[in-house]
Formats: C-alpha cells, structure tokens, sequence
C-alpha cells in the first residue's frame, strides 16, 4: 500500500507560489514596457498638408482688408418742401448733366407761396415809391420855409443897413433902429432853426426810407426761396456724372428733407476699405496701397482714417493712382493690402493656421529624409497678410507644416507619407 508524502504537498504548493509570483512580476514588466512606448504615430497624407519652408531675407508687413469702390464725389438730391412724385424722367444707370432734370415733383402750396411772395414785393416796391414821394414832399415845404426865412432875414439885413446911415444922419429914432436889430436878430434865430429842421428831417427821412427799403429787401429774400422752392420742384442732377439710385416712386408723397436721388462721378473713384479694429492702430496716412479690383491691381495711398470704430473695423479711403481696369464702378468688391512695413534679414514663414503676432505657437518641423514631423515651440513676432516672422525654434531651410494640427495635440510626431 502506498504511503502520503508530506514534503510532496509542501513542495507542490511552493512550486505553484513561485510561478504566481513570476508571472505577476511579468505582467508588472509588460505594464511597464507598454507605459513607456509611445503611441503609435498617425499617417498624413502629404497632398493635404500645407508645408513651408523658413526663409531668410526681407519680409512685408501688410494689412489685409475688403472693401468697395466709391465715387470721390457724390451728390444727393433731397425735396426742398413737402410734395408728390409726379414723374420720374430719368433712371439709375443714366449719365447725366448739371441741368438735366431727373423728376418733377408737385406741392399746390409752393405755387400759392411763390404768387404771394411775389404781390408782397410789388406791394413793398409799391410802399417804397410812395413814401419817397411823401418825404419828398415834406422835405419840399421844409425848405420852402427856409428859403422865405432866409429870403426875410436879407430884407432885414437891407433895410437895417440903410436905417444905419439915416440914424446917423438923424432922420430915423434912435428907438426905431434898435427894433430893428431886436427884429433883425429874431430872423436870424429862425433862418437857423429852419435850417436845422430841414437837417434834422433829412435824417428823418432817410431812417424811413431805410425802413421801408428793409421791408422791400424781406420781401424780396422771401420770393426768392419762395422761387427756389418752386424751382426744387423739378429736380436737377446738379453735377455731370450718372444716376446712381432713386429711392423713390411715382405718386409717393415725401417730406421736407428725404433723399431723392443720388449722382455720382464715375471716373473719379476712392477705394473705401474696413480695416479690423485690432490692426487699424498700425495704419497710417500715406502708406502704400494695393488695390485688387478682381480685374487688375490699382496702387494707391491711404488719404483717411475714420476715427471711430464701427461694428470691429475702421473705415480706411485709399485715393487710386493710374487707370482704373474695365469693370471698375462704383460699389464694386474690392480687397486691399496696406503696406505697413518691410523687415530687412528676418526669418518668415508663411502664416501659420491660428497664428497671432508677439505669440508663441507649437509647430510640426518635418524631417525629409525620414518623413517624420516632430512638434516643436515656436515664437512669432510681426505678422502679415500671409506671413509671419519667427523669433527663435526654427532655422533657415526647415520645413514646417502650417495646416491646422489640433486633431494631432495628443501626438509629438507624425508621419507624412
């Protein structure tokens, strides 16, 4: 009969403790090992990447903005009163001249203003007339007054002088020639107060008249804007140039005030650009401009900056030099580059996805040889439309991918195929 062996069970359950033991302290090796790998890097395709390479030299710090083409000078016409469109006679599109008249328009009480305004001049003419005439006449009897004084006063004098001689010789009262000088003396007085009332109603005279003028001169400033309303009834161009807009209709009854039309002049146009608030500090009057019209680039200057901001931009007007390309009018899509400024033996690339000038940004720099990108810091400092300066974290003749790489945040390198 067989017989139990202690030590067999002992060694059994040391056995099965060791190996237990070994393949925890494998799993733990393995756990390890894996932790320290790293992932396992994407494949990109090379054809939808954009990659650059960093260059050394001159670099143009522009503004890139949108904007319209305008007319330098634009004209619109707005009723003078309350009236009626009555008839439209030219449309939008039409070149026009000073004196072209581009609607009539009606107002019945323009036209009884004007017919009164006129009676009140004639009537004002009318008052004029005759109170010259009246004056006139009065200053007539004042100097008739004078003259019989002045015509007294000489008889006085004669017959004084001849009782002079006959008191000397006796033939007259000593009495009767001192009444004399008293009557003489009387004449004298009353020639100059005569005088002094034609003078003092010559002044007279002419204060009424300048009244009577002034009233004249009311009248006649009210029939002429009585007239211009009258004449804003048919409502000219005012310049040569075209029809831009009617924003009104036939039959439609406007107020003082509201526009009628717009003429502007085609052949003299400004670019008008909106400038994003953030970079219209850097913008200054007289920088160089390009213009791309779609259809051709017009070089200009910046000749105003609006000093308010409007809706996160700042309007910027750029004054065009040389000829314009077909197509360009008014109201036109136009995008324009201000030249800020050129940096002499920089590094640049072009601008990455996200990037901001004065920024730090993580890039990846591919490896030709290998086609592996490896993710680097990189420090922007001035930035362009399409480029940006690099500060330090990469050198001249690298190449870097500039698509937007946040689908890969969680990877350091990535494989272009």
């Amino acid at each position: 009969m067989d017989i139990a062996n202690p030590l067999y069970k002992v060694r059994k359950r040391r056995r099965m403790q060791l190996i237990g033991a070994a393949g925890a302290v494998a799993l733990v090796l393995v756990v390890l090992l894996v932790s320290r790998l790293d992932p396992a890097m994407p494949q990109v395709d090379r054809s939808s990447l954009w990659i650059d390479t960093v260059q050394s030299g001159g670099m143009l710090r522009e503004v890139n903005a949108t904007g319209t083409l305008v007319p330098r000078e634009i004209r619109w016409l707005a009723a003078a009163t309350p009236a009626q469109v009555e008839k439209i006679l030219v449309w939008p599109g039409t070149r026009v001249e000073p004196d072209t008249v581009l609607m009539r328009l009606s107002d019945p009480s323009v036209e009884d203003n004007l017919r009164n305004a006129q009676a009140q001049v004639v009537a004002a003419q009318a008052g004029v007339a005759a109170k010259q005439a009246d004056l006139t006449s009065q200053m007539l009897d004042e100097r008739s007054a004078l003259s019989l004084a002045q015509s007294d006063l000489a008889s006085a004098r004669v017959k004084a002088d001849a009782d002079s001689k006959a008191m000397q010789l006796h033939v007259i009262p000593e009495v009767q020639y001192e009444q004399e000088q008293i009557a003489l003396k009387q004449l004298q007085s009353h020639v100059q107060i005569e005088q002094q009332r034609v003078d003092a109603f010559a002044a007279t005279m002419k204060a009424q008249m300048d009244a009577v003028r002034a009233q004249l001169l009311q009248q006649r400033s009210n029939l002429e804007l009585r007239q211009r309303q009258a004449d804003a009834l048919n409502v000219k161009a005012g310049i040569a140039g075209v029809l831009q807009e009617i924003p009104v209709q036939e039959g439609a009854q406007v107020a003082a005030g509201a526009n009628l039309a717009r003429v502007a002049r085609p052949d003299v146009l400004i670019a008008r650009l909106q400038v994003p608030e953030v970079q219209a500090k850097d913008v200054a009057i007289g920088m160089p401009v390009g213009v791309d019209t779609h259809n051709g680039i017009i070089q200009g200057k910046v000749e105003r900056i609006d000093p308010a901001v409007r809706d996160g931009t700042v309007q910027v007007d750029v004054a065009l030099s040389g000829a314009l390309p077909p197509g360009a009018r008014p109201d036109l899509s136009v995008d324009g580059r201000i030249l800020i400024a050129k940096l002499d033996n920089v590094l640049s690339v072009g601008r990455p996805a996200m990037a901001r000038p004065d920024g730090d940004i993580s890039l990846f720099r591919l490896d030709p040889s290998s086609g592996v990108a490896t993710r680097v810091a990189v420090r922007i400092g001035a930035a362009s439309v399409d480029r940006v300066q690099i500060l330090h974290g990469l050198q001249t003749g690298d190449q870097v991918i500039l698509s937007d790489v946040s689908q890969w945040d969680k990877y350091d390198r990535i494989r272009v195929k």
